[in-house]
């Protein structure tokens, strides 16, 4: 199974939570519709997620887009400004 691994540089758990949270939803809501979709996550695992401690699945993601009613860019959102500021400042 691929995983995406999170940077410090930008964390696909921050738009992850902002998305959870425009949704209405707590994080326990959230990892009850993963499990439903067979998704194996604790909540603890999900915490990390949001955090950005956590190397996410593909169909961890997949599920989430699902959930949130949102597509793959809207978590990666932010993810290439990064990239290119960083470039800018020369690291």
């Amino acid at each position: 199974m691929q995983k995406v691994r999170q940077d410090a540089a930008h964390s696909i758990g921050r738009n992850i939570r902002k998305h959870r949270l425009a949704c209405g939803m707590t994080q326990e809501a959230v990892v009850t519709r993963m499990q439903l979709m067979g998704i194996d996550l604790s909540r603890s695992a999900y915490s990390q997620m949001e955090c950005g401690t956590y190397s996410i699945r593909v169909s961890e993601l997949a599920a989430l887009t699902i959930i949130f009613k949102t597509d793959f860019n809207a978590l990666f959102e932010g993810a290439a400004q990064a990239l290119a500021d960083r470039c800018a400042d020369g690291h």
